[in-house]
């Protein structure tokens, strides 16, 4: 599988051993920065890139997932949800880190990394990338309800106001 990191600053330090880790497990990755510590850094940019990146490998049939992270996780989570057809869940926990792919076949993982250990956030990797979308009818449908929100800004059979 591809993994796409992304991250600032306050997430740096731990970048080289995301990225290694995702390798020891046998995946492909791709970092999309930042490369040197620079504390003013913004981290939009990057966890945008990281998500261009999923989605691009996702529409071309790639086994791919995203992870970015910072400080809390929320603001590198809000950047990547701004592109179309990325669906990123700060995961803060192994439960969460299940359901985001369980029930919302989550493509982008979002961690705060001030918020824990270098093993704990391991962890929380192992089970979001080793959990699988099982594709429930339910789930399916309002993965589907939220990317036509995305791309035409209604929902069929629903009221939008």
């Amino acid at each position: 599988m591809r993994i796409h990191l992304a991250t600032d600053h306050a997430g740096l330090e731990l970048s080289a051993q995301i990225a290694q880790h995702c390798r020891d497990l046998g995946h492909d990755v791709i970092d999309h920065g930042p490369i040197e510590f620079d504390p003013l850094d913004d981290y939009p940019s990057f966890c945008i890139n990281a998500a261009l990146a999923v989605r691009r490998d996702e529409l071309a049939g790639a086994d791919t997932l995203g992870i970015v992270f910072g400080g809390s996780g929320n603001g590198e989570q809000m950047a990547a949800n701004k592109v179309e057809g990325v669906r990123a869940a700060l995961v803060w926990s192994t439960e969460t880190a299940a359901l985001a792919r369980e029930h919302n076949n989550a493509n982008v993982c979002a961690i705060g990394a001030r918020q824990h250990t270098a093993a704990e956030v391991m962890a929380l990797i192992d089970v979001f990338l080793t959990t699988p979308f099982p594709g429930e009818e339910r789930h399916a449908r309002r993965i589907g309800q939220l990317l036509e929100y995305e791309t035409t800004g209604d929902i069929a059979g629903f009221v939008i106001d």
